[in-house]
């Protein structure tokens, strides 16, 4: 499974603008992480760790933490924070718990061609990578420009969520390429429809 630009149904995708979006994104159109294998391409892709970073230890086990913290996302980022609804408080406490914990520490090292890249100074555990991802849940409901900017895909039958930074803020779809694209071919099919009727 390739990595890049989300151009083929199946892909991980990295184009939602927030790393806890990103993780929320993994459900559509089925399940992604279910296995290690696509979770540590998903935490290399997300940017959470630096290219070439070991994952050895990201095993199946880190999988429930995961899954566990993309459904608090998908609570509190659909619709409006609410503090007497039970699911959603009840979201944001374990958010907030699961923020407490530091996140890896990053360090400037010189790579073998003399540049200065960013690794880590230890093997990132899945406490940590959690607590980055929930730091960024945080700071994205706690911007109130971001999370004014936070949208749902209008793509037919696409949970996707995103956040709009376009110009004017009238980003329709999660992808331009894969759902604004399907929009347009079923819009170009029902003009040619009704032409022909």
């Amino acid at each position: 499974m390739a990595l890049g630009t989300a151009t083929a149904p199946y892909e991980l995708r990295f184009d939602s603008g927030r790393i806890c979006l990103d993780l929320l994104a993994t459900t559509h159109p089925e399940e992604r992480l279910d296995s290690a294998e696509p979770l540590r391409a998903w935490i290399t892709g997300s940017g959470l760790v630096p290219a070439g970073t070991p994952l050895a230890s990201a095993d199946s086990s880190w999988i429930a933490g995961f899954r566990e913290l993309r459904g608090h996302v998908g609570h509190l980022v659909r619709g409006e924070p609410a503090r007497d609804a039970r699911p959603f408080a009840l979201a944001l406490d374990r958010v907030n718990e699961l923020a407490r914990t530091a996140p890896p520490v990053p360090a400037a090292v010189w790579d073998p061609g003399g540049s200065l890249v960013r690794a880590l100074c230890s093997p990132p555990t899945c406490a940590e990578l959690l607590a980055a991802v929930a730091r960024d849940t945080v700071e994205l409901l706690t911007d109130p420009v971001a999370r004014a900017g936070i949208r749902q895909c209008e793509g037919d039958n696409c949970p996707i969520v995103y956040l709009d930074t376009s110009r004017g803020r009238r980003r329709r779809w999660c992808s331009s390429e894969v759902c604004g694209n399907r929009e347009r071919v079923a819009r170009h099919r029902r003009r040619a429809a009704l032409a022909r009727a």
